[in-house]
Protein backbone atom coordinates (compact mmCIF):
# COMPACT_ATOMS: atom_id res chain seq x y z
CA UNK A 1 0.00 0.00 0.00
CA UNK A 2 1.43 3.35 -1.01
CA UNK A 3 0.17 6.74 0.08
CA UNK A 4 -0.03 9.17 -2.78
CA UNK A 5 0.56 12.85 -2.31
CA UNK A 6 -0.76 15.27 -4.90
CA UNK A 7 -1.07 18.96 -5.57
CA UNK A 8 2.52 19.97 -6.16
CA UNK A 9 3.69 22.28 -8.90
CA UNK A 10 5.73 25.30 -9.80
CA UNK A 11 5.05 28.46 -7.87
CA UNK A 12 6.80 31.77 -7.39
CA UNK A 13 8.28 32.75 -4.06
CA UNK A 14 5.56 34.09 -1.81
CA UNK A 15 2.93 31.94 -3.44
CA UNK A 16 0.84 29.16 -2.03
CA UNK A 17 -0.10 25.56 -2.74
CA UNK A 18 -2.26 22.94 -1.11
CA UNK A 19 -1.17 19.34 -1.05
CA UNK A 20 -3.46 16.39 -0.49
CA UNK A 21 -2.89 12.83 0.63
CA UNK A 22 -5.55 10.16 0.46
CA UNK A 23 -5.26 6.92 2.37
CA UNK A 24 -7.38 3.91 3.03
CA UNK A 25 -9.66 4.11 6.01
CA UNK A 26 -7.81 1.34 7.79
CA UNK A 27 -4.62 3.37 7.68
CA UNK A 28 -6.02 6.80 8.20
CA UNK A 29 -8.30 6.10 11.11
CA UNK A 30 -5.61 4.44 13.19
CA UNK A 31 -2.62 6.65 12.65
CA UNK A 32 -1.01 9.95 13.28
CA UNK A 33 -0.33 11.20 9.77
CA UNK A 34 2.64 13.20 8.63
CA UNK A 35 4.06 15.22 5.81
CA UNK A 36 7.67 14.77 4.84
CA UNK A 37 9.89 16.39 2.27
CA UNK A 38 13.17 15.68 0.58
CA UNK A 39 15.12 18.48 -1.00
CA UNK A 40 17.73 17.70 -3.68
CA UNK A 41 20.79 16.16 -2.10
CA UNK A 42 19.27 16.04 1.36
CA UNK A 43 17.59 13.44 3.52
CA UNK A 44 13.86 13.12 3.85
CA UNK A 45 12.56 14.86 6.94
CA UNK A 46 9.21 15.14 8.65
CA UNK A 47 7.87 18.67 8.54
CA UNK A 48 4.46 18.29 10.16
CA UNK A 49 2.14 15.74 11.66
CA UNK A 50 -1.47 15.67 12.74
CA UNK A 51 -2.92 13.36 15.32
CA UNK A 52 -6.30 11.70 15.03
CA UNK A 53 -7.50 14.26 17.56
CA UNK A 54 -6.31 17.09 15.34
CA UNK A 55 -3.32 18.08 17.43
CA UNK A 56 -0.44 19.21 15.26
CA UNK A 57 3.31 19.65 15.24
CA UNK A 58 5.51 21.59 12.82
CA UNK A 59 9.18 21.78 12.09
CA UNK A 60 10.60 25.21 12.77
CA UNK A 61 11.34 25.68 9.08
CA UNK A 62 7.64 25.62 8.17
CA UNK A 63 5.96 26.83 11.34
CA UNK A 64 3.57 29.73 10.79
CA UNK A 65 3.59 29.19 7.03
CA UNK A 66 2.26 25.66 6.62
CA UNK A 67 -0.95 24.24 8.03
CA UNK A 68 -1.58 20.53 8.29
CA UNK A 69 -5.11 19.19 8.60
CA UNK A 70 -7.04 16.00 8.15
CA UNK A 71 -10.57 15.13 7.19
CA UNK A 72 -11.36 11.87 8.93
CA UNK A 73 -14.59 11.50 6.98
CA UNK A 74 -12.70 11.54 3.68
CA UNK A 75 -9.55 9.77 4.89
CA UNK A 76 -7.58 12.66 3.47
CA UNK A 77 -4.82 14.85 4.85
CA UNK A 78 -3.87 18.28 3.61
CA UNK A 79 -0.94 20.64 3.76
CA UNK A 80 -1.72 24.26 3.07
CA UNK A 81 1.47 26.11 2.25
CA UNK A 82 1.73 29.88 2.08
CA UNK A 83 4.61 32.32 1.79
CA UNK A 84 6.59 29.70 -0.04
CA UNK A 85 10.35 30.14 -0.29
CA UNK A 86 12.86 28.71 -2.76
CA UNK A 87 14.20 26.54 0.06
CA UNK A 88 10.81 24.82 0.24
CA UNK A 89 11.60 23.23 -3.11
CA UNK A 90 11.44 19.48 -2.54
CA UNK A 91 9.50 16.33 -3.18
CA UNK A 92 6.74 16.13 -0.59
CA UNK A 93 5.52 12.82 0.76
CA UNK A 94 2.88 11.66 3.16
CA UNK A 95 3.12 8.74 5.51
CA UNK A 96 2.17 7.77 8.99
CA UNK A 97 4.09 9.19 11.92
CA UNK A 98 6.06 5.94 12.09
CA UNK A 99 6.84 6.27 8.37
CA UNK A 100 6.26 2.70 7.32
CA UNK A 101 8.58 1.85 4.42
CA UNK A 102 5.83 0.21 2.39
CA UNK A 103 3.69 3.34 2.53
CA UNK A 104 6.10 5.63 0.70
CA UNK A 105 4.68 6.77 -2.63
CA UNK A 106 6.36 8.79 -5.36
CA UNK A 107 5.59 12.07 -3.66
CA UNK A 108 4.68 15.32 -5.32
CA UNK A 109 7.24 17.85 -6.48
CA UNK A 110 7.02 21.42 -5.25
CA UNK A 111 9.26 23.90 -7.00
CA UNK A 112 9.48 27.45 -5.74
CA UNK A 113 11.15 29.92 -8.06
CA UNK A 114 12.81 33.08 -6.81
Amino acid sequence: VQLQASGGGLVQAGGSLRLSCAASGSIFSRNIMGWYRQAPGKQRDMIAFVAISGNTWYADSVKDRFTISRDNTKNTMYLQMIALKPEDTAVYYCNTYRSRPDYWGQGTLVTVSS
